[in-house]
């Protein structure tokens, strides 16, 4: 597990790096805002398209194989957008770092295959966090290695290195979680299965609207990182620096709490209970961001939307990774990790329209709404369970 965590976090410092030059980037090749906007967005759907795919060949062919090759494919992406001349290259450099984006539902299924059932969700928090780690670590290192001046080549190339690195260190030292035994005990199941679409691969497995959470809940925390910086720019003056600022203090503190309590949490509460405290906190940020009047006011709400996100997303993974058999584990968490991509598109699109025809107020509002929809989910569950239980044991 150490030794995944620490593939997928120097890989996640490679992605972080890239944050902070595109919106730079963009303008220098002849882009304009909305450009910027579209760059941002087609990562995460060619992420969304293809991330069931690598799930699925996952299950097929093993994790590490999969794992090694979107490695690769980030790397090359990265030195695409080094030398990148014109807007055209740009996006066809994003386009392939979409579609090579399997990384994290792919390690999320390797944790699954590699953890006992009561220690999942401190494992996938654990995995969460190097995701948190790289998100701090990756955007401030590309601030660096640009300069004031703007500089992309440098950060892509380091990024490229960085992918390389882990896809090097993740050859020699990463164990494959699902062997060639298990592979072959579930090929007749998984060869029946394959033929499913992922529509009916989720009805059948009952975890469509588990599935539908993951989109909500990237919607409700891409949103935010959309809204945070326009309000408390046009609000209180604030620039990048404040706002660098401020999301690196909350990547840490994602860190933190992913690595270290996530799996405590669980254990002392239960998934449901604890995905109950994470919804209620991210419904509750948004109320309280739309009637901030002060940095601090707006800043709290933005650590309890962010918070409650992060809570929520490694209990989702072990959610699936405890209702899916092992011979869809890979598909289904591809499939999860899609949705999630979908979210992040979606989040920063509707927020944008939000503000546009709403104003701030409403916008917030919107994302309270959407957090109540996932609370209403949760709650069905938790009464299912009740239920169930009465049932056994009358």
């Amino acid at each position: 597990m150490p030794i995944l965590f620490a593939t997928v976090l120097i890989d996640l410092i490679g992605f972080g790096i890239i944050i902070p030059i595109l919106p730079f980037l963009a303008p220098q090749l002849g882009g304009d805002a909305m450009d910027i906007a579209l760059l941002l967005a087609i990562y995460s759907v060619f992420g969304g398209l293809c991330g069931p795919y690598w799930g699925k060949l996952s299950d097929q062919i093993g994790r590490k194989p999969v794992l090694l090759i979107c490695l690769g494919g980030a790397g090359l992406s990265y030195i695409m957008l080094a030398y990148s001349t014109t807007l055209l290259t740009l996006f066809v450099s994003r386009i392939f770092a979409g579609i090579m984006a399997g990384n994290f539902g792919v390690a999320s299924a390797m944790v699954a295959d590699m953890s006992k059932p009561e220690e999942r969700a401190k494992f996938m928090g654990i995995i969460g966090a190097a995701f948190g780690l790289g998100m701090v670590i990756g955007p401030f290192l590309g601030g660096v290695l640009a300069g004031p001046n703007g500089e992309f080549m440098v950060p892509a190339l380091v990024a490229a290195g960085l992918s390389f690195a882990a896809l090097i260190a993740g050859a020699i030292f990463l164990p494959e979680s699902l062997t060639r035994a298990q592979r072959e005990d579930q090929a007749e199941q998984r060869a029946a299965s394959s033929k499913q679409s992922l529509l009916t691969m989720l009805k059948e497995s009952g975890n469509t609207l588990l599935a539908l959470q993951y989109f909500l809940n990237n919607s409700c925390h891409t949103a935010i990182s959309y809204l945070f910086p326009l309000w408390v720019g046009h609000m209180l003056g604030w620039g990048a620096r404040e706002v660098g600022m401020v999301f690196g203090a909350q990547g840490l503190a994602m860190a933190m709490l992913q690595a270290g309590l996530i799996g405590r949490l669980v254990t002392w509460l239960g998934e449901l209970k604890l995905l109950l405290i994470g919804t209620s906190l991210m419904a509750t940020g948004y109320v309280v961001a739309a009637s901030a009047d002060s940095a601090m006011v707006i800043v709290l709400a933005f650590f309890m939307i962010v918070s409650g996100g992060t809570v929520c997303t490694p209990v989702l993974n072990t959610l699936v990774a405890h209702r899916t058999p092992i011979h869809l584990r890979g598909r289904m968490l591809g499939t999860t990790s899609a949705s999630a991509a979908w979210g992040r598109v979606f989040g920063p699109l509707a927020a944008g329209f939000a503000l546009s025809t709403l104003g701030y107020h409403l916008s917030w509002l919107l994302g309270t709404a959407v957090a109540l929809c996932m609370i209403a989910w949760v709650l069905g569950q938790m009464k299912a369970n009740v239920s169930e239980s009465q049932q056994n044991h009358p």
